[in-house]
């Protein structure tokens, strides 16, 4: 029996180094804009990357590949594809804001509605899983997608192949409200009215995409979340590959916590207790910062001492949209986001 190679060992050899396409983190010249790669999934994610992209050139979005709802939900089970959706909802988010971008934008997210079988099926999906079956390579056929949007970034899946999300929940059937019961599925998991304890994929070792733990290794900053914590969150730190890279790289990690709990997943959730399921699922991850919006942060002192066991200090901004919606403004996140690079990456090597 052949031995295994470490992951980590393998995968770093995947990494540009000095000389090589993509420079050195040592190497790259001083005034050039961070690389930045963002995980997660969903409007989450979407919303990161929108602020994101607003800051830097160098961006990578690494997406969830477990949801099975929906137009993904029917395109995974009927050809047995990568549900396309959040990676459709990525390149939308990095289109830019000049008439190609907004209009390929509103293309790719815009849904059939009609009485027959293309009812709801989004236009980009379509287009994402056509590539995929024409090119045989899910991260070429991405790109190209990226190229034709005119995209200011990179998106990547998680995973090569699709997963299920399975989870420990309390109290699922209502009627037996101290029952602890396993549920499958994305979309269950997430409008589950139970508590969630933990969340697990299957299979339970998938392999990740080599160009997303590049990317993780490579980068300046790594940004986690906002969304949906057990169901596009977490997942990422379930991926044996990148989860050695979120804790292997040299890139500072930023934690970025939702505006408010979300209706079943994590409903009556406090900011710190996002923070203690996190940790439960991913003992040895390290943090750098915590961001938060300075009005959903009702105990500052106990969201303090659960970023601390993480080795991470808490910036707290207002990053919400002025209209009262549990949304993030891409211009407010954005301007904490530059704050944040600027105040705790002095070391970085484009500053």
């Amino acid at each position: 029996m052949i031995a295994r190679t470490p992951r980590l060992n393998r995968l770093r050899r995947l990494t540009p180094g000095r000389g090589e396409t993509g420079g050195s983190r040592t190497g790259r010249r001083r005034g050039a804009a961070p690389k930045v790669v963002a995980l997660g999934g969903g409007q989450g994610l979407s919303a990161s990357l929108a602020a994101l992209r607003r800051i830097t050139g160098e961006l990578t979005a690494v997406v969830t590949v477990a949801d099975d709802g929906g137009s993904s939900g029917r395109l995974r089970e009927e050809l047995g594809v990568l549900p396309p959706g959040d990676l459709r909802k990525a390149l939308a988010a990095l289109c830019g804001d000049d008439d190609w971008g907004q209009t390929w934008a509103r293309v790719i997210q815009h849904r059939f509605q009609s009485r027959g079988d293309l009812h709801e099926h989004a236009v980009g999906n379509l287009l994402i899983v056509a590539l995929w079956e024409q090119l045989g390579d899910p991260v070429q056929a991405l790109d190209l997608v990226g190229r034709l949007l005119g995209a200011h970034g990179r998106v990547l899946p998680m995973s090569a192949v699709p997963l299920e999300l399975q989870a420990l929940v309390k109290g699922h059937d209502p009627a037996r409200p101290e029952a602890v019961d396993t549920v499958r599925g994305q979309a269950t998991v997430a409008l589950t009215p139970g508590e969630v304890l933990s969340v697990q994929v299957v299979p339970g070792d998938p392999p990740a995409v080599p160009e997303a733990v590049a990317a993780v290794l490579d980068a300046d900053w790594v940004v986690l979340g906002p969304g949906s914590w057990f169901s596009s969150v977490i997942p990422h730190l379930l991926v044996p590959e990148l989860l050695d890279a979120l804790v292997a790289t040299k890139a500072r990690r930023v934690l970025s916590l939702n505006l408010a709990p979300q209706p079943g997943e994590t409903e009556g959730f406090s900011p710190q207790r996002h923070l203690e399921v996190l940790a439960r699922h991913a003992p040895k991850l390290a943090l750098d910062v915590v961001l938060a919006d300075e009005a959903a942060v009702p105990d500052r002192e106990s969201l303090a001492d659960a970023a601390q066991r993480f080795g991470a200090a808490v910036e707290l901004a207002p990053v919400a949209r002025q209209d009262g919606s549990p949304k993030h403004d891409p211009e407010l996140l954005a301007a904490a986001y530059d704050r944040i690079f600027r105040m705790h990456g002095r070391i970085g090597p484009w500053r």
